[in-house]
């Protein structure tokens, strides 16, 4: 005879249509190596010997659970099967598994729950010849409860422990439950709450189906009444009085033990989409149950290597794939792959086919996708927009604009011209609703897109050769849909100034400056000094290049972003306050701008106290501080002129370069670490006939380094940099940042 250890424990789950008399909740087991061999077979059937018999049975594996051995004891303690089959759709079992000798819990005696200890777990009845038997808890009852047992801590004349007299209480798992519970409820029934309506199914030798019509108490026993969907006699709709303890929900039945029914869609094969640190996709290589676990499992194996192992678990293979791509989950966690739900277009391997359909068109018109929904709907594989043929720049440029943001909506809205309708139409509808939408553009909307814009600039390389990003939102908001400049500047240069409009800032910088580790909105000052240049107006959006002298060279090799642009000093009319004292100034003096007594940043206003004390120095005796213009009416409307309000700009998208290739970093919400980054070319499929798989990646990393404090940032290495940091830093080439108070949506 085998060991108990030797052996492999299943319940049965389902009826055999062959073998009437075993009931489903019957615990049998096999010989491990003779399951190991039937496994690596694939066969289907397995000889297991059921407790209480000595012969073998064949029966198909998909009828047994496994379970462990412990699990197979406890279980054993429960002499009926519809319970058993009820504390395997629970988590009674998977708590008890936890508990160990002096472990304090609640017991459940005379319909009472008591207080006590673990003094004993293991078997209390007589040896036979199966391999194991029931295993039992003993509990000590302490404090008020003491004497409200019922023995000593004997049973059937041995002692299994010592206490006072009725002072001891022998249970199964079922009714006992750890005491740093929130409430001592039944593990039976505290899973779900029944109410008047819900599909239910109930035991006795097997299950049945119906709705709850009434809970009532008989006797201080709760008891179900059930619509029946057929009763005893086969007649449809009677009624059945059923305990409570043998009722289940049907939607908790055919999640926990798979007993009804399973999702068609999620199969062996099937591509499907995890939560796991983030949205993580895969493949569906084994479905089945483990020991220990109530739900039904899937082992998957990931697309990348952020798993747990190779298809192993607990020493014992379930499939096999390379190392940390091996992931355990339970199948109701799984969730088809949304990545490819866009529309019908034919899939090679689970990707899109470049043969396939007309690009997804998407009508209705769709806001940003909102910070709550980022990571389920525009994370992982797949995601962002499909890269293709030098298309960088242009993916790069749209996802940034338009996947969080709708600072440049207007764009999509605005009236054009008949003929570049059809432009317009193909952004909105092709790319910006379905990008907002699913998650996902195909790189055949892009290429009509391009196609459209070739057409209209009859520049013969815009559907092969790479672009520059300023290059192509130049063309697209000015040539084709004229949109109003966001951007006027004030240009101080001459007598009178004139405002110019742009739409973007190229930044330029003399070589007369002395910084080292610049943050954006030094640079834009210093450019603004330079160039002699002020806001007229504040923009709803402004998008500002980096300086570099020609297409390689990089002026500073590290830049850090400014997460909120400070634009007040940089407004041609408008309230400033005093650098020094803070009140309202009413002058500004160029010549102060270089000055390190000051600081590295802003533009040097003051008010006439302090610009008299200021200029009095020796040094600065030669400055001439103009006169500021405040704005008609400024004073007399009420504002404090000690407290002069501050325009700001957010930072949401940053495009970076490196070696021809264009990838950006996207603020997707409210959260310093709420940042993403998007490649749409971070893996290729194929060769010649491939195609590209872009891929959106959560990088909170980004957000903790862009909240150091500048000395500490300064120290940081770029190669040593967590993530994707390092590109942000020293790839930086456009920063796009917008006004809060002027956005479409709201």
């Amino acid at each position: 005879m085998s060991s108990a250890d030797d052996l492999k424990y299943f319940m049965l789950i389902a009826q055999p249509p062959s073998h009437g008399y075993l009931k489903p909740g019957q615990i049998c087991h096999t010989h491990k190596t003779l399951y190991e061999g039937r496994k690596k077979r694939n066969d289907t059937v397995l000889p297991v010997t059921f407790i209480g018999e000595t012969y073998e049975r064949d029966l198909k594996a998909d009828l047994l659970r496994p379970l462990s051995r412990i699990a197979a004891e406890l279980l054993l303690a429960l002499e009926d099967n519809a319970e058993r089959i009820m504390a395997l759709a629970g988590q009674a079992l998977v708590t008890s598994l936890a508990l160990s000798k002096g472990s304090q819990v609640f017991v459940e005696y005379k319909n009472e729950w008591l207080t006590g200890v673990i003094q004993y777990i293991g078997r209390i009845t007589p040896c036979t010849r199966d391999p194991i038997a029931g295993v039992f808890f003993g509990v000590e009852l302490q404090g008020e409860h003491k004497g409200k047992g019922q023995n000593d801590g004997s049973f059937s004349s041995k002692n299994y422990f010592r206490c006072d007299r009725n002072s001891g209480i022998f249970a199964p798992f079922t009714r006992i439950k750890p005491k740093d519970s929130k409430t001592p409820m039944s593990p039976k029934t505290s899973t779900e709450i029944l109410k008047s309506g819900d599909r239910v199914a109930y035991f006795d030798e097997k299950a049945h189906h119906g709705m709850v019509m009434e809970i009532v108490d008989d006797e201080g026993i709760k008891m179900v009444l059930i619509s029946t969907d057929k009763d005893e006699e086969g007649k449809v709709g009677g009624v059945k009085q059923v305990p409570l303890d043998y009722v289940i929900k049907e939607e908790l039945l055919n999640k926990e033990i798979g007993g009804v029914v399973d999702s068609a869609e999620i199969t062996v094969g099937s591509l499907v989409k995890v939560i796991y640190n983030g949205p993580v996709y895969g493949i569906i290589r084994w479905i089945g149950y483990m020991p220990d676990f109530p739900e039904k499992r899937a082992g998957l194996e990931l697309e990348n290597d952020c798993g747990v192992s190779d298809g192993t678990l607990n020493g014992e293979r379930y499939f096999k794939c390379a190392p940390k791509c091996g992931l355990f989950v339970k199948l109701s966690s799984c969730k088809p792959d949304d990545r490819f739900s866009v529309s019908k277009e034919t899939t090679f391997n689970g990707y899109y086919d470049n043969d396939g359909e007309n690009p997804c068109v998407e009508e209705e018109n769709v806001p940003p996708i909102s910070s709550e929904d980022v990571l389920n709907r525009l994370t992982g594989c797949m995601k962002g927009v499909q890269g293709h043929c030098n298309s960088c720049y242009m993916d790069s440029a749209l996802f940034s604009l338009f996947s969080c943001s709708s600072v440049l909506d207007s764009l999509l809205f605005k009236s054009t011209k008949k003929e570049d309708k059809p432009i317009q139409n193909t952004l909105l509808k092709e790319i910006v609703n379905p990008l907002r939408k699913h998650g996902f553009v195909r790189e055949k909307s892009v290429m009509k897109l391009r196609q459209l814009l070739q057409k209209r600039s009859r520049c013969s390389t815009y559907t092969t050769d790479e672009k520059d990003p300023e290059e192509f939102l130049t063309l697209i908001m000015q040539e084709v849909l004229s949109l109003d400049p966001p951007l006027k500047l004030w240009n101080q240069s001459g007598n009178n100034g004139k405002v110019e409009t742009s739409y973007y800032y190229q930044i330029f910088m003399d070589y007369n400056h002395d910084l080292v580790l610049p943050t954006v909105q030094q640079l834009l000052e210093h450019s603004f000094y330079s160039n002699g240049l002020k806001l007229a107006e504040v923009p709803a959006c402004l998008i500002l290049t980096m300086p570099r002298s020609g297409k390689s060279f990089k002026m500073f090799p590290k830049i850090i972003p400014s997460t909120e642009l400070d634009i007040t000093g940089l407004l041609s009319h408008g309230p400033q306050p005093c650098v020094l004292c803070g009140q309202l100034a009413s002058k500004e003096c160029a010549e102060c701008f270089r000055d390190a007594v000051f600081s590295h940043t802003g533009f040097k206003y003051f008010c006439s106290t302090c610009s008299t004390q200021v200029h009095s120095h020796q040094q600065r005796q030669g400055h001439k501080p103009s006169t500021l213009q405040l704005p008609q009416g400024f004073l007399s409307s009420g504002s404090d002129p000690r407290t002069p309000p501050r325009e700001k700009l957010e930072l949401f998208a940053v495009l970076c370069i490196e070696t021809s290739h264009y990838v950006s970093f996207v603020k997707y919400g409210p959260q310093a670490t709420d940042w993403i980054f998007f490649d749409s070319m971070a893996d290729r499929i194929g060769e010649e006939e491939g195609y590209n798989v872009p891929k959106v990646s959560p990088c909170p990393e980004v957000g903790q380094y862009l909240h150091m404090p500048l000395a500490q940032l300064a120290n940081q290495i770029p190669r040593d940099m967590e993530g994707v940091a390092k590109r942000l830093f020293c790839d930086g080439y456009m920063y796009l940042y917008q006004s809060r108070s002027i956005s479409l949506y709201r």
